[in-house]
């Protein structure tokens, strides 16, 4: 397996990517890149206005947020269940 990913429903035409993962020994190859491509492709097949996710605010996850600024996703606010106030988590969506 080179990596994982997963695109959830989130209703009135949104969804959200769920845990993207790439594997250890395939880091820095484009797995990511390829996984997200698929997901939003397959989140504009869905008819899909926006697409959101939720991941973490340390400094260890800024190169996750570079990554996802590179895709054209911004920073915005909580969305569906997650707290409003959570200094762990920072959300990002794409206008598709």
């Amino acid at each position: 397996m080179l990596g994982c990913g997963a695109l959830k429903g989130l209703g009135c035409g949104e969804g959200e990517i769920k845990s993207m993962r790439t594997a250890l020994g395939h880091l820095r190859k484009g797995v990511a890149s390829a996984l997200l491509a698929h997901i939003v492709a397959l989140a504009c097949a869905r008819n899909y206005s926006r697409l959101h996710l939720e991941t973490g605010a340390g400094p260890a996850f800024a190169p996750a947020h570079a990554f996802y600024r590179r895709f054209g996703f911004r920073e915005c606010g909580a969305f569906g269940d997650y707290p409003r106030d959570d200094p762990n988590s920072r959300f990002m969506s794409l206008e598709l």
